[in-house]
């Protein structure tokens, strides 16, 4: 048997007419061809005479032939005779994951879709017998209708003489890197791609985290767990695309439902004091006694001491009393009110502390030394989620990387403090200082161009209420770390803070 490389026009079984070469290697040329018949853009191997591994190559095909899961790309046809032979597949449309990476990392919630897509897509192949181990960036499309499609299963490996004792576990590394190169925008694997090299520390690629602020831990720990078959907090290394696809699945958010109409009649939006919805009982906003991993319930149901419904005769005769004793009262304050111009039974010096503590609300936050998506979960009033550091290991200070980093509040105009409210993670041992000043930068920034107007060291875990009577003012307001306590949860010798909530009170 001969085989061959055409030149673009050649026809092939009488209908494939090859256009472009979109690759060749070794002996092998892969086509962007027509299907005349069909009239559809199809993708055609040839190859070179005595191309050594051309009855693995076809072998391959016609197992891969037999998949039919859309996120596969599927075999049309292989031909073998004494003349030539030759593969036709679907036409892969879509941009390859290093196409959709130009611009920056993926947000980490649709690098783990795709990849958790490609990881249940590849445990269909396994299940029948068929692996890929030849994954890299341009392995994974992602097309025009959102969906994955994965190419080369089978093939790749063939045309490159790869093989491996543990397919499987080949296969879910590989996978592993796609998410690394998913959350980061860089590659951890040997393979040359368009994908700058992942940093190295000790001859292994950095963690995802450690490379790009804003990666969910549970993310960070999954491709560790895949890529490095590391035991990551109490978890087992995960050894198959299914495994992969499962831990994924079970770390992604599920997809709200659809909002309700609202309702017809307005709804008064609730107010807020420091401790969260006013009227709210103690420990339903903030966390109990102060610890983000307590109780949170916000639950308003009848208990001891609680009156049931009240008839509306009750209510308009309290009402009618109330309105008596307001129009009596206000009587009364008048005729001996003193002629100030501050409120009745308040001071003037009251009446100015009351304003300088006016809850501030931030326009907006932002983690420093790196682009953080989470950074704005600090000041969204959920106890449940939390910006957090990168996480450091063998030193609480950075990992003598560096001698600080934080949290930056925009808070859209210049104010002065008198107090931040921070509920910080459940481990102890930081040291925070409170800052204001008016640079917004915060590219490889630190706390030079800031005040620093409250400070304490080797905090407790939970809330802290950090007090300032500063005269500083700033648009900005910066929770900077010089030293980290223990990751919550994590192994020892690991330290990284975490923000739940913040609540900043001054003036304007």
């Amino acid at each position: 048997m001969s085989t061959f490389i055409s030149e673009p026009g050649t026809r092939l079984g009488g209908r494939y007419r090859l256009e472009d070469r979109i690759a060749a290697a070794g002996g092998w040329a892969e086509w962007k061809a027509i299907d005349e018949i069909l009239a559809r853009a199809v993708t055609v191997f040839t190859f070179a005479p005595g191309f050594a591994r051309i009855t693995e190559v076809l072998t391959a095909a016609r197992s891969a032939s037999r998949l039919t899961d859309a996120r596969l790309t599927q075999v049309f046809d292989v031909e073998d005779d004494w003349d030539h032979a030759y593969i036709v597949m679907e036409w892969a449309a879509g941009e390859p994951l290093d196409d959709l990476l130009v611009a920056g990392p993926l947000d980490p919630s649709r690098g783990a879709q795709i990849v958790a897509e490609a990881a249940a897509a590849l445990s269909v192949a396994h299940a029948a017998g068929l692996a890929h181990l030849c994954l890299v960036p341009g392995s994974l499309r992602w097309t025009a209708g959102g969906g994955v499609k994965i190419v080369g299963v089978g093939i790749d490996a063939a045309l490159a003489g790869v093989t491996a004792e543990d397919s499987a576990l080949a296969d879910t590394r590989g996978l592993a890197r796609l998410l690394y190169a998913a959350l980061t925008g860089h590659w951890p694997g040997p393979d040359s791609t368009a994908l700058p090299p992942a940093p190295v520390a000790d001859g292994l690629p950095r963690s995802p985290r450690q490379v790009r602020a804003g990666v969910p831990t549970v993310l960070d720990d999954i491709t560790c767990q895949a890529l490095f078959q590391q035991d990551r907090r109490g978890s087992v290394p995960l050894t198959t695309p299914g495994q992969l696809a499962g831990a994924l699945s079970a770390a992604i958010p599920p997809t709200p439902p659809p909002k309700a109409d609202p309702p017809r009649t307005p709804q008064r939006a609730p107010e807020f004091s420091d401790t969260g919805p006013i009227g709210a009982r103690d420990g339903e906003y903030w966390a109990r006694d102060g610890d983000p991993s307590g109780p949170r319930d916000r639950s308003r149901t009848a208990g001891p001491g609680r009156r049931g419904p009240v008839s509306r005769t009750k209510v308009a005769a309290i009402v009618a009393v109330l309105v008596v004793v307001a129009a009596t009262a206000a009587a009364l304050a008048f005729r001996h009110a003193p002629a100030a111009d501050h409120p009745v039974g308040q001071s003037p010096s009251a009446s100015q502390s009351a304003a300088a503590s006016a809850i501030l609300r931030p326009l907006g936050a932002q983690g420093l030394d790196e682009t953080s998506n989470d950074a704005n979960m600090a000041i969204d009033g959920n106890p449940r989620t939390a910006w957090q550091t990168q996480y450091y290991q063998g030193n609480p200070v950075f990992g003598g990387l560096k001698t600080g980093s934080g949290l930056l509040l925009d808070m859209g105009r210049a104010v002065r403090l008198s107090s931040v409210k921070v509920l910080f993670g459940p481990t102890a041992g930081a040291d925070v200082a409170i800052e204001v000043g008016n640079d917004g930068s915060t590219a490889q920034r630190s706390d030079a161009n800031f005040t620093s107007v409250a400070r304490a060291d080797d905090l407790r875990g939970g809330s802290h209420t950090f007090r300032t009577d500063s005269s500083a003012t700033g648009r900005y307001v910066l929770i900077w770390f010089t030293r980290l306590p223990p990751e919550a949860g994590g192994p020892a010798n690991q330290y990284q803070a975490e923000i739940f909530n913040i609540i900043v009170r001054g003036s304007s």
